[in-house]
């Protein structure tokens, strides 16, 4: 039987117990059913030359990690990978750096992922690569001559081609991605964005059925596959974390007021200035909303090497300290802002106390929070969700108050829609999202892409 060899910029810690969720968890699913390999970077950083993977393993399952060269990382991850791809992805130009260094950094770790798996891969095996860190992979090993079928998920938006011609080597990424059999996107509008891509750029000869394409020369698959999660298990952890103590305390707490809470990495997509100043609009425009309301704003931090995290940081304390100073009684303190990680279980307790879950990304890929925010849900008490257009999971979360993460007014607007959204109402909007979510779910997630990619082997 084939093997599953599945690669990540990151691999999940094989002794860390229970996976935390999203990709580890589908992939883990994946790695389980069929067997096989998770490649990745380990964490460690060398000064001297790249080590041989070190694997361990795990049922059957093989973790296999590497090390990278300080400097390499640097450029390829904070450079490449997150001053440029990454606010490419997300439609923020501003954030958008760009330096040669990082581009041959990415092109030399990417090289050098396909050199330490190459050892490791056998014929049948079928790999799965993951985001926007790995695209070049495929084309590495291709040229390595590596003809087993490689499929690639993209987790984060893809951009429209104008905005990704900002890249100088823009080609160089389209190029890179129709060495991949299949390729998977979060959603349809992904999809348009790739292919209209590729076809402004001369790169695409025919449009086939069923999602095949041909271009540069190579048959691929292009599909939306959009990521889902573990509703019965989100579902039973938010319903035991409820009764903790930590959850508990904080319900306690609140002494009956309603509960907002905002689950994000500290990242600059994530829309957390424009969250908070709907907040204080909300405060503002509805005097009846104040000591009725707590927003709880939890968000651990990220890439704290990179400036832009370190200044939103600064500016998100600021806020909340202004907002609080501001409206703040004796008895009551509008925003709780939390600058760090709290454990997986006591997230899922706390959306399933939340009252709203407040989700608006200035632009994500799919948005798993808003999701797990339903599915932690007392279905016959049920909160509301606010969810942002641009976040992927708008596409299927229809039934959420939709809002434009830009429109500090309109998002105070529905946050008050929200707070006061009849129990009937509540019900039948979630009833309808949780039967979309156990449609799309993490195993359906999995499931049709991994049929996808065993068909690719034609």
């Amino acid at each position: 039987m084939s093997r599953l060899f599945a690669v990540s910029n990151r691999v999940a810690d094989p002794v860390g117990g229970k996976a935390a969720g999203g990709l580890a968890v589908g992939l883990l699913a994946a790695l389980k059913q069929y067997g096989g390999v998770w490649f990745g970077w380990g964490g460690k950083i060398r000064q001297g030359d790249p080590s041989d993977p070190t694997i361990v393993r795990r049922g059957n399952i093989s973790y296999a990690t590497i090390d990278l060269f300080e400097s390499d990382y640097d450029d390829y991850y904070n450079g490449y990978s997150n001053a440029c791809l990454w606010p490419l992805c997300h439609y923020m130009l501003g954030f958008f750096r760009y330096e040669r260094r990082f581009s041959e950094a990415y092109r030399k770790v990417n090289a050098l992922f396909a050199r330490k798996m190459l050892r490791l891969l056998e014929d049948d095996d079928f790999i799965w690569v993951h985001d926007y860190h790995l695209i070049p992979l495929a084309a590495e090993l291709r040229r390595a001559g590596v003809t087993n079928p490689i499929g690639f998920f993209m987790h984060v938006p893809f951009p429209n081609i104008d905005v990704l011609r900002t890249l100088p080597d823009h080609l160089d990424i389209l190029r890179a991605l129709t060495c991949y059999d299949v390729i998977g996107f979060q959603t349809h509008n992904d999809v348009r964005s790739f292919t209209e891509g590729l076809a402004r750029e001369g790169l695409l000869q025919a449009r086939l059925d069923d999602g095949r394409f041909r271009a540069d020369g190579r048959e691929i698959t292009v599909r939306a596959y959009p990521i889902g999660i573990d509703v019965d298990g989100v579902f039973r952890m938010a319903s035991r974390s409820v009764r903790s103590a930590t959850v508990s305390r904080t319900i306690e707490g609140l002494q009956g007021r309603g509960f907002i809470v905002g689950v994000d990495r500290l990242d600059y997509s994530k829309g957390l200035p424009e969250r908070f100043r709907a907040f204080e609009q909300l405060l503002a425009r509805y005097p009846e909303t104040r000591n009725r309301l707590v927003f709880m704003q939890i968000a651990p931090p990220t890439r704290t090497g990179v400036r832009a995290y370190q200044d939103i940081r600064r500016e998100l304390e600021q806020m909340a300290g202004h907002i609080n100073g501001h409206y703040a009684e004796p008895d009551w303190v509008p925003i709780r802002y939390l600058n760090r990680g709290f454990s997986r279980s006591i997230l899922m307790g706390l959306l399933r106390a939340a009252n709203i879950g407040l989700v608006t990304p200035l632009r994500d890929g799919m948005n798993l929070v808003a999701k797990e925010f339903v599915a932690a849900q007392d279905p016959d008490n049920p909160g509301a969700l606010v969810l942002s257009s641009l976040a992927g999971a708008a596409a299927e979360l229809e039934e959420a108050v939709i809002v434009n993460p830009y429109d500090s007014e309109g998002m105070a607007e529905a946050i008050q829609q929200a707070a006061n959204m009849p129990l009937d109402e509540r019900r039948e909007r979630h009833a309808s999202m949780i039967d979309t979510l156990r449609r799309h779910d993490i195993d359906a997630w999995r499931t049709q892409f991994v049929d996808a990619l065993q068909q690719s082997r034609g």
